[in-house]
C-alpha cells in the first residue's frame, strides 16, 4: 500500500496544540506552526481503522493491556533494536515525560542531583526542578557541526555533585545526534563506576537516517540492565502522540518493583483503551508506513539542507542523524533570545522552538520541525529566509 505524505490536512479547528489558538500561543494568528514535535502527516490508516473498531464496540469501559500488546512490543524491540525483553520488564505510562517524573519520584530524594546534557529536551529540566531535585547540566561540545559529549566535564560533576541519576536523550533532541556505541559505552561506564542510574529516552529510536544506526544503551552490556531504564513509545514514530501511551523497560526486578509500587500509589499506570490498541496496531501493522515515512523525511531533510546551503549560506546548522528536527544558528541576526523568537513570529510569520528553551547551550538557535508536506516546508523556508533578510 502506498501512503500519501503530500496531503495538507487542515488542523486549525482541531484540539491539536500545534495549530490551535495561535494568537493566544504566539500573539499572531498568521504564523505557520513548525514547532512542536508532531507530524503534519496523517497517522497510519491501520491505526485509524483499529481505533474506529474500538468505537464500534459502543462501550468505552475500563481496559487492561492484552498479552498481544506485550508480544508486539517485545517483537518490535527485538527486531529493530536487538533488545531482549520479557513481559515482566515492561511498565506502561501515559508518556515519556510522566515516566521521567515517576522515576525521579520513585528512585531519588528531594535535593538529589540529576544530570542532563545542555541543550536537551526542555521537560528534562522541568521535571527535575518541579520535583525539587537539583538539575546539573553538562554542556555539549560542538565538533563538525554536531554535538559531542564532554566526558571530562561529566565525570567531574558526577563526583562533585554526587549525582544519583542521569537522563539521556538518544537520539538527541534538539540536535538530532544519534550517539555512537563508543560514546554510549563511555557514558555508561562512568555511571556504573559512580553508581548512577540512567534513564535513556529513546522515543525517536525508529526515526534514523542512513547511514547512521541507533543503539539502545541497555543492549551494549548485560550489566547495564542493572542500572539503565529505557523509555520508549510508538507515539513519535507513528504520529499518535494524542493516544498518550509509553513504556518503561526496567530489566532490574528491584527497580521494576520500586517504580511499579510508586505508580500504584499515584494511579499512574491505568491507561486508556485507545493507547493500548493504537500501540499494538502500530507495531504489528505499520512497518510499511514507517518505511515510506522515512523516505519522505529523507527527501524533506535534503530539501531543507539544500535551501540553507544555497539561499542562507551564512547560517550554520546541524544536519540531524535522526528525528525530524532541524537545529540552526541565528546568531548572525544579532538579537537577544527573546528578540529572536519575536522576530521569527512577527516578521517571518513562522512559529519555531526557541533554542534557549532547551538550556543555556541552546542560546541563539531555533528548532524547525520538517515532518510536513513539501508545500508547507517550502513555505516555511521562505518565511525563515525573509526573517534573516530583515
Amino acid at each position: 500500500m502506498d501512503y500519501s505524505f503530500d496531503e495538507v490536512i487542515d488542523r486549525k479547528d482541531s484540539l491539536g496544540l500545534k495549530w490551535n489558538n495561535l494568537d493566544q500561543q504566539f500573539g499572531c494568528e498568521e504564523v505557520l506552526p513548525m514547532w512542536v514535535a508532531d507530524m503534519d502527516f496523517s497517522s497510519p490508516q491501520p491505526i485509524l481503522d483499529s481505533l474506529k473498531g474500538v468505537l464500534d464496540t459502543r462501550i468505552l469501559g475500563y481496559a487492561t493491556p492484552p498479552d498481544t500488546l506485550y508480544n508486539a512490543i517485545i517483537h518490535w524491540q527485538k527486531e529493530h533494536h536487538q533488545m531482549e525483553l520479557t513481559k515482566d520488564a515492561i511498565l506502561f505510562a501515559p508518556g515519556v515525560v510522566p515516566s521521567i517524573a515517576v522515576i525521579i519520584q520513585a528512585l531519588t530524594n528531594e535535593q538529589d542531583a540529576i544530570m542532563i546534557h545542555d541543550p536537551v529536551y526542555t521537560p528534562f529540566s522541568t521535571m527535575i526542578e518541579l520535583n525539587k531535585r537539583r538539575c546539573i547540566r553538562s554542556t555539549l561540545l560542538m565538533e563538525n557541526n554536531q554535538f559531542k559529549m564532554d566526558f571530562e566535564d561529566i565525570e567531574k560533576k558526577l563526583v562533585e555533585e554526587q549525582v544519583k541519576l542521569f537522563v539521556l536523550c538518544n537520539p538527541q533532541n534538539p540536535g538530532g545526534r544519534v550517539w555512537s556505541k563508543q560514546e554510549l559505552l563511555t557514558l555508561a561506564e562512568l555511571c556504573k563506576k559512580y553508581h548512577v542510574l540512567i534513564i535513556s529516552d529513546e522515543i525517536h529510536a525508529d526515526l534514523i537516517f542512513s547511514p547512521y544506526q541507533f543503539t539502545s544503551l541497555v543492549t551494549l552490556d548485560p550489566s547495564y540492565q542493572d542500572f539503565v531504564l529505557t523509555l520508549s513509545a510508538a507515539t513519535k514514530t507513528f504520529n499518535i502522540a494524542g493516544v498518550k501511551l509509553a513504556m518503561i523497560f526496567a530489566h532490574n526486578p528491584k527497580l521494576y518493583k520500586q517504580i511499579h509500587l510508586y505508580q500504584e500509589a499515584i494511579e499512574h499506570s491505568c491507561l486508556n483503551t485507545f493507547g493500548y490498541v493504537a500501540t499494538e496496531t502500530a507495531f504489528t501493522q505499520c512497518g510499511p508506513w514507517l518505511e515510506q515515512l522515512m523516505a519522505r523525511l529523507e527527501e524533506n531533510l535534503t530539501m531543507v539542507c539544500h535551501f540553507f546551503d544555497t539561499r542562507l549560506p551564512q547560517v550554520n546548522y546541524m544536519k540531524p542523524q535522526g528525528t525530524y528536527l532541524f537545529w540552526f544558528d541565528c546568531s548572525s541576526l544579532g538579537l537577544t533570545d527573546e528578540e529572536l523568537m519575536n522576530h521569527f513570529i512577527h516578521v517571518g510569520k513562522i512559529a519555531l522552538n526557541a533554542g534557549v528553551a532547551y538550556g543555556p547551550g541552546g542560546s541563539q538557535y531555533m528548532r524547525l520541525n520538517f515532518a510536513a508536506p513539501k508545500v508547507l516546508i517550502e513555505e516555511g523556508l521562505k518565511r525563515i529566509k525573509f526573517a534573516f533578510e530583515q
